[in-house]
């Protein structure tokens, strides 16, 4: 990652209540863990009854979760039986005597838990250790467009593991649903300039400028983040003239170099235009077989044009 890069502001703001009606919603006391007051269990049969909570919280039943109920013994594949799946709050099911596996999904969280049916009622409450995240961005003061922001989360390295992509692409103000921890965040201003649709290279869009923002963020359980991330980058058209002021040359190469010598972008024509992190770069147009070059300056949020002088 260019050292440029790091020229950047990120703002993160912890909820620090219980995340609100996005992610949970308030129920009644909890009943008895291994019974339902009024249900008589057929024999050979039973119900399950399901609902999901944050760190264990008894008042608070968690909304989004999926749920799907497999049985316990393997088929011939190795593979595990779907009985029954829901996107309910609290959902139940009526099931034969058994043992089963239950499977709860909220977003990138999951947990599984076993249970045995014995002509029973069966109460399973499952605490999830998961919260939110929300990601925007913006320029100077002004909101980035989602069209302009590509945003992507990492588990970072860890001793015992190597780092992990867990989302890609992920629109500003999209709220991902994540297992508690701490994650990396990589957001990437992008060219307007330069098609999107043109091929990535090593996952790279092509689009993508040098104005990239890493930071580290902290997901609670039952908690919503959220984070800003300021991108500090400028609009630069870069003309090749005579004198200053003068006609822009057309026909003219740019190559745009970081001060340790790397190519940012290779350009061709009279006016061509790219996105820089604030920073220092260096500049060198060449036409007719002779070459130019300059020390460009880049501040941030400060859209100009930039003359080379043809000397």
């Amino acid at each position: 990652m260019n050292k440029l890069s790091s020229i950047a502001l990120l703002l993160l703001v912890a909820l620090m209540a219980p995340v609100g009606q996005a992610l949970a919603q308030k129920s009644p006391p909890a009943q008895s863990s291994r019974s339902a007051p009024g249900t008589i269990p057929v024999p050979g049969s039973g119900r399950l009854f399901l609902s999901a909570t944050f760190g264990g919280a008894a008042t608070t039943l968690v909304s989004g979760v999926r749920w799907r109920l497999y049985q316990e013994n393997t088929e011939v594949n190795g593979q595990h039986t779907l009985v029954a799946e829901s996107t309910e709050l609290a959902p139940s099911f009526t099931l034969p005597d058994g043992d089963y596996i239950v499977h709860a999904s909220y977003g990138l969280a999951a947990v599984t838990r076993r249970v045995v049916i014995s002509s029973n009622n069966v109460n399973e409450r499952i605490p999830l250790n998961a919260g939110a995240l929300k990601i925007s961005g913006k320029l100077g003061e002004a909101d980035i467009p989602a069209s302009r922001l590509k945003i992507d989360i990492y588990v970072p390295e860890r001793p015992d593991q190597r780092e992990k992509l867990v989302a890609a692409n992920l629109k500003p103000d999209e709220m991902i649903r994540l297992p508690e921890g701490t994650y990396r965040i990589v957001s990437t201003y992008l060219d307007s300039n330069v098609s999107p649709s043109a091929p990535a290279i090593a996952g790279v869009p092509a689009n993508a400028t040098n104005s990239v923002i890493n930071a580290e963020v902290r997901i609670d359980a039952g908690k919503m983040t959220e984070a800003v991330v300021r991108h500090r980058a400028s609009v630069i058209t870069l003309k090749l003239v005579n004198a200053p002021g003068g006609e822009a040359l057309a026909n003219t190469s740019f190559s745009v170099l970081t001060p340790g010598g790397d190519v940012i972008r290779e350009m061709i024509g009279a006016f061509p235009s790219l996105v820089l992190a604030e920073g220092e770069y260096t500049v060198i147009a060449r036409r007719d077989g002779r070459t130019h070059q300059m020390v460009l300056k880049v501040p941030a949020n400060t859209d100009r044009e930039v003359e080379v002088m043809a000397n």
